[in-house]
């Protein structure tokens, strides 16, 4: 059964694509992430759907200041009335909102989303799932740091003269959805983002080297879940025995073997007494500044010992998804630039920018029928964004495809009649 209203034949709406987009949040949803935060308390003009409609078209617009958001917003009273506001927002009223209204709401309405159409995001129709692990959830956890001007963010700390705001994520592999969040200042390590994170028994999570940690491993362990990740090369370890590869495959993966972890922080926690698992492989590596290829053996751990060591390298292997997810935040949404310098602002700025994904996947996954890529599929909606088209129409048949102007012969026309063909045509 569709989410959406079927319009038959027709292009034309009654309300402003944007508007489309925003009934797609459930009122009950955003009612009662209001109540639960009291973000209306006290206002009288510029409330939390006001700044939802307001943050939204400046994310899906690409607007990089709240002059932009105003003057987009005021440029027809009826659009202003078809968007459910009262007024279009000014930019001081703006300002005051995000930095004053908590941003909890929105983190509240994301996740509330999450839940209430959990159904749809099972998983991605394009979706592979590893044979031998079927059925199990996979997080890929990894964080990305935004950078700000120390003199203006003097909440974002980062390093001596530079700022950063850091996003500590967890990503739900097959549904390719955030759902652990934790935003931080950019000087927070990436092992300290995730100490609230938890899952429930047998999940599986994927970490790069950042999250090498003892004791991370040991709460992994003691909440029954499973981890996969980069080994540290300092590593101190005793080689137990080896796993038998297999002759007629796998040909990337040159050692596994089962250890028990040695030093002296290992003594200390009390992990010197689980036997772990490591596999070292090949990969190829892009030099970040030459561009040059490169070949380079890495080791991952793990505290599984019976799966093939080949699921363990494929499911190291899908932990690059989430860089992927990285960069098609910062390269479509308003992320990178932000417009409010408190904590307040910015983390409020963060969550609206998630809704916003969240809604784009909603109507890509559920509604189109077009194969788009994410970055083309957006690029429709902004153009689209404030015309009276079906939604439906927008994502399903409108091309971005280049016509060609109509060609007149000027030997058989004089210059007038020429330019008056051209003004009529």
């Amino acid at each position: 059964m569709s989410i959406f209203p079927v319009h038959k034949n027709t292009k034309k709406s009654d309300k402003p694509l944007l508007k489309q987009i925003l009934e797609l949040i459930p009122r009950h949803l955003l009612l009662d992430s209001i109540r639960q935060n009291q973000s209306d308390k006290g206002c009288s003009a510029y409330k939390t759907y006001d700044q939802l409609v307001a943050m939204t078209f400046g994310q899906l617009n690409k607007c990089n200041s709240l002059r932009e958001i105003s003057l987009g917003l005021s440029v027809d009273e009826k659009l202003i009335r078809d968007l459910g506001l009262e007024q279009s927002p000014a930019k001081s009223t703006m300002s005051d909102g995000n930095s004053n209204r908590g941003w909890e709401v929105y983190e509240h309405l994301y996740f509330s989303l999450i839940a209430y159409y959990k159904d749809v995001f099972k998983q991605q129709p394009e979706y592979k799932e590893i044979e031998e692990i079927e059925g199990k959830s996979i997080k890929l956890v990894d964080a990305t740091i935004m950078s700000v001007c120390l003199s203006l963010f003097d909440w974002a700390k980062y390093r001596t003269a530079k700022g950063g705001i850091k996003a500590h994520v967890s990503l739900d592999e097959k549904t390719m959805l955030p759902d652990l969040v934790n935003i931080t200042e950019a000087k927070v390590s990436d092992r300290r983002g995730v100490d609230d994170f938890t899952y429930v028994k047998d999940t599986i999570v994927v970490d790069d080297r950042g999250y090498f940690d003892f004791r991370l491993f040991l709460k992994r362990i003691d909440d029954e879940n499973i981890f996969v990740t980069r080994i540290k090369s300092n590593t101190s370890y005793e080689s137990e025995y080896e796993l038998e590869l297999p002759d007629d495959k796998d040909f990337e993966i040159l050692k596994d073997e089962v250890i028990h972890l040695s030093g002296k922080q290992a003594v200390e926690t009390g992990i010197n007494k689980i036997p772990l698992r490591k596999i070292a492989i090949i990969v190829e590596e892009t030099d970040r500044k030459t561009k040059k290829k490169h070949i380079k053996t890495i080791e991952l751990i793990t505290n599984n010992l019976t799966w093939e060591a080949a699921t363990i390298v494929e499911l190291y292997r899908r932990r690059w998804l989430i860089e992927t997810f990285f960069k098609l935040l910062k390269q479509n949404l308003q992320i990178k630039n932000f417009l409010g310098v408190n904590e307040n602002s910015n983390k409020s700025q963060i969550f609206i920018s998630l809704i916003t994904y969240f809604l784009v996947e909603l109507i890509r996954r559920s509604i189109s029928k077009v194969n788009h890529r994410f970055g083309h599929f957006i690029t429709i909606i902004r153009v689209c964004l404030l015309h009276y088209k079906v939604l439906q129409y927008v994502v399903n048949d409108i091309q971005i495809v280049v016509k060609k102007a109509r060609r007149y012969d000027s030997k058989n026309l004089d210059p007038l009649q020429m330019s008056l063909n051209l003004n009529t045509s």
